[in-house]
């Protein structure tokens, strides 16, 4: 019985509301958003992004500090971008950049750099966002092109602030696997008041559900933060392959900040309480 549930699970389709059929990754946007990703990932790959910035890459596999890495990755990134000072905190929409993202992100996701994001996600890996400032309907809806007009104001007059988040993602996943090495998952948590807001799949009588995510969300591997953010928290393993950003990945930047940056599609989460 428990190996044809699992072998259910394992099947269990990503719902073809909550992609499209193109991206910019080695892998459709149904197979990397998909349940079996979830328990058996693979590597992601955005088009083209190593190769225009392999040497980026290279310098960094001769160094073992990792907070000298994250320096050469923000240098490399004022210097490829033309970006302003990045100890400028002011919210300047025409020197918008990755940082300032980031922070706005951290801030709101509803806010217009969560449009950018989420719009980025949809751009890259294929998964439709499901919320952003209410409930988007689909692709046909008046709210997704009301989110698709946010995501084009955000990004204009922007220095390729989408390839900045290629670099970003890209740059993530290289520091994860040198800091978690042989890791394939890392245990994260959520809070939530809005539990029954939820795309639910299917619930499970071990306290374990499927849910359908937003196509970028917030997690922490920190249970207590996690638990003042609502009376409901649940925990899953999240693939390393699906996290845009995490907490230390640049030090000096976001301090204080718990937040894992996760792309969704669906996941099973256990229920704490």
């Amino acid at each position: 019985m428990v190996e044809e549930q699992t072998e259910i699970r394992t099947r269990l389709p990503l719902p073809v509301t909550a992609y499209q059929t193109l991206n910019r990754c080695n892998l459709p946007a149904h197979v990397l958003g998909s349940l079996a990703f979830q328990q058996a990932p693979q590597s992601l790959r955005l088009d083209g992004v190593t190769e225009l910035h392999r040497r980026l890459f290279e310098s960094l596999a001769g160094e073992n500090d990792p907070a000298r890495r994250a320096l050469y990755f923000q240098d490399y990134m004022d210097a490829s971008f033309l970006l302003p000072d990045r100890h400028d905190v002011r919210l300047d929409r025409d020197n918008a950049n990755y940082l300032r993202v980031l922070r706005g992100w951290m801030f709101s996701a509803d806010s217009d750099e969560g449009a950018v994001i989420k719009g980025w996600v949809e751009s890259r890996f294929g998964l439709l966002p499901r919320y952003h400032r209410g409930e988007i309907a689909g692709q046909e809806s008046d709210s997704y092109l009301a989110f698709r007009h946010r995501y084009a104001t955000a990004l204009y007059n922007t220095n390729a602030l989408e390839a900045q988040l290629d670099l970003l993602y890209s740059f993530s996943q290289y520091e994860l696997h040198r800091r978690w090495p042989g890791r394939s998952h890392l245990s994260l948590f959520r809070g939530t008041d809005d539990w029954d807001r939820l795309t639910l799949i299917t619930e499970q009588s071990d306290n374990k559900a499927i849910l359908l995510l937003n196509n970028i969300n917030a997690f922490t591997s920190d249970e207590g933060y996690a638990a003042a953010f609502g009376s409901h928290l649940m925990t899953a393993q999240i693939p390393l392959a699906k996290i845009l950003y995490f907490p230390g990945l640049l030090p000096g930047q976001f301090q204080g900040e718990h937040e894992f940056m996760v792309i969704g599609g669906l996941l099973q989460v256990s229920r704490v309480y």
